[in-house]
């Protein structure tokens, strides 16, 4: 029986490939939305970045995501996936559940504190 295959995504900060459920997804929605997508499920052009803080600002500051998404990220969301960012660690968060992640998201947009 042959191993079961996991999907590799790349994070558009550091170019580093890993396994998707690693990564927070970044979607850009049918009617053109730009949200964060913790499960991994919306439809629409993804883009993916790793659970640490320096990828998040790395790919805020070269304009990544923009480019990944094809489409310029308004202001107001800049922001929020800049608060996102602050709360991230600095050391990548290993093992992490999609629930957890939408815990992280949560906390980023209610003002609330630090990962994990």
């Amino acid at each position: 029986m042959s191993p079961k295959h996991i999907p590799m995504r790349t994070c558009v900060g550091c170019r580093e490939v890993k396994p998707k459920q690693a990564m927070m997804r970044i979607v850009k929605t049918t009617d053109g939305q730009v949200e964060v997508d913790p499960r991994g499920k919306k439809p629409g052009r993804g883009a993916y970045l790793c659970l640490k803080r320096s990828c998040w600002e790395k790919a805020l500051r070269h304009k990544s995501l923009d480019y990944a998404l094809k489409t310029t990220i308004p202001a107001e969301v800049e922001e929020q996936l800049r608060k996102l960012a602050q709360i991230m660690p600095e050391e990548e968060i290993v093992g992490i559940t999609w629930q957890e992640k939408e815990k992280l998201v949560a906390s980023a947009y209610s003002g609330g504190g630090n990962a994990r």
